[in-house]
């Protein structure tokens, strides 16, 4: 008799099938992943399935968005943004959150930051309005800004987005510098290794629009 594991399609439970299905939703999970990993709770106490299931319900309903820099934060205003041994005259613009988590496992920069949401993508209908870019150019037209770093990724996207918010922030005495392009055409950051992508934050130009 073939365990579990190796059945496709057939399942002894539909709670189970419907738990495969909503892990299977979940990005880079397959069925096959996803149907170990619903096993993996089985396996596990009532108690620590809860904590698992109260973690990530915590998580959904609780989590806020810093309404300065947009990063994810458990308060209204996160502890980058907050924490007054930053250097608040720089700014570091980056596509998503993950970029943050990168660019401060390098400790190589210790300026703020500001997260756009995404890139400019007409192809996936993705617009200027659809990102904060008007929120970064209040922030630059507070006068407290000097230098506004575009660490986006290297892509037709992220060089239409670098070039737009350039123009944007044309008329405000800051300086608009890119990371070196030590990280390769296409390559993302959060991906990348700590050591070139901090390079790349100490190594910035000016942006040449």
């Amino acid at each position: 008799m073939k365990s579990v594991e190796h059945v496709e399609g057939q399942y002894p439970s539909q709670l189970l099938e419907k738990a495969v299905g909503e892990f299977s939703k979940l990005p880079g999970i397959g069925r096959k992943t996803a149907l170990r990993l619903v096993l993996h709770l089985l396996r596990q106490s009532s108690e620590e399935v809860e904590m698992f299931t109260d973690a990530v319900g915590r998580m959904r309903q609780e989590v806020k968005y810093c309404r300065v820099c947009h990063n994810i934060s458990d308060t209204d205003i996160c502890p980058i943004c907050a924490d007054s041994r930053r250097d608040g005259s720089t700014i570091c613009v980056v596509e998503n959150i993950q970029d943050v988590m990168a660019i401060e496992n390098t400790q190589q920069y210790h300026g703020l930051y500001h997260v756009l949401g995404g890139i400019i993508s007409p192809m996936d209908g993705i617009g200027p309005a659809d990102l904060e870019i008007d929120s970064l150019v209040s922030r630059v037209a507070s006068g407290s800004v000097q230098e506004v770093i575009l660490a986006l990724n290297s892509t037709m996207e992220g060089d239409t987005t670098n070039f737009y918010i350039f123009r944007k922030l044309a008329d405000y005495d800051v300086n608009v510098s890119v990371i070196a392009r030590g990280i390769s055409v296409g390559g993302e950051l959060e991906y990348t290794d700590e050591v070139t992508l901090g390079r790349s934050i100490i190594n910035r130009t000016p942006f040449n629009g």
